[in-house]
């Protein structure tokens, strides 16, 4: 069953939305890579979900979306597509992932990340 592995707040001005973050809660906030500032909210063995901070693109400048790892993300994302969500960023590959960004029917938006085997 895919899980929610993480979530990423966008914002126009992510150094200070990092900055917040990191005074108010005392998340660890990573350098950036693409405009994109991982986040360690706690400790692994506590329950809990860490995420990231993005420089928001036009299509979502501010706001959170969660992030749904699964096996195949091609086909959630056309399962996703038969059950009224729309796409607003297709499969995207990354060095070990795959990414897509989609809105679903009421208008929520979330990320989906299939991990690449090892193999590959």
């Amino acid at each position: 069953m895919p899980r929610v592995i993480g979530f990423e707040l966008n914002s126009q001005e992510p150094e200070k939305t990092a900055d917040f973050y990191s005074n108010v809660f005392g998340w660890e906030v990573a350098d950036p890579q693409w405009d994109y500032w991982s986040v360690t909210t706690g400790n692994n063995g506590v329950p809990g979900i860490n995420g990231g901070i993005a420089r928001g693109p036009n299509d979502f400048p501010h706001g959170t979306r969660i992030q749904i790892e699964v096996d195949s993300i091609d086909d959630a994302i056309m399962k996703a597509k038969n059950n009224g969500a729309v796409i607003v960023r297709d499969k995207m590959e990354f060095d070990h992932f795959y990414l897509a960004y989609l809105i679903d029917p009421v208008g929520l938006s979330f990320g989906l990340i299939q991990q690449k085997s090892d193999s590959v």
